[in-house]
């Protein structure tokens, strides 16, 4: 069965993408910790990170690394945090997290409450930067 990244790589689920290659796909994390808080996937589904192939891998964090910096041209903050997980989705993903302190980055922390219009707004902003890198 597909996992739910899978399904919104497919267009059975709706996302507020950021950029799409023929390997990867970066969109909005619809329970965000901040504004453009962007998850980064492989389209081939792996479960475990470090299962998945080598240049796969690489090419992975490449692509998430210009995600990264077309979030922080966008999005006011000190950096862009990174974390893996792993445990929530059987399937190998990248929290991108724009940060002003360490604890911005904890996942206990109250989620963001976003309207559709915002979502669309900052995923639109997202893009347009990643389409001019």
């Amino acid at each position: 069965m597909a996992t739910i990244f899978t399904r919104i790589v497919e267009g059975e689920i709706p996302s507020y993408k950021i950029a799409e290659s023929k390997d990867f796909y970066a969109f909005l994390d619809i329970n965000p910790l901040a504004k453009g808080h962007t998850l980064v996937i492989p389209k081939k589904e792996v479960d475990y990170i470090f299962d998945v192939e080598d240049n796969l891998y690489k090419e992975l964090f490449l692509f998430a690394k210009k995600t990264g910096k077309a979030i922080e041209s966008v999005i006011p903050c000190k950096r862009v945090g990174i974390i893996v997980f792993g445990l929530d989705v059987p399937h190998a993903h990248i929290h991108l997290i724009p940060i002003n302190k360490a604890s911005d980055m904890s996942f206990e922390s109250p989620k963001l409450s976003l309207e559709k219009e915002e979502f669309e707004e900052i995923s639109s902003a997202i893009r347009s930067a990643f389409g001019k890198m």
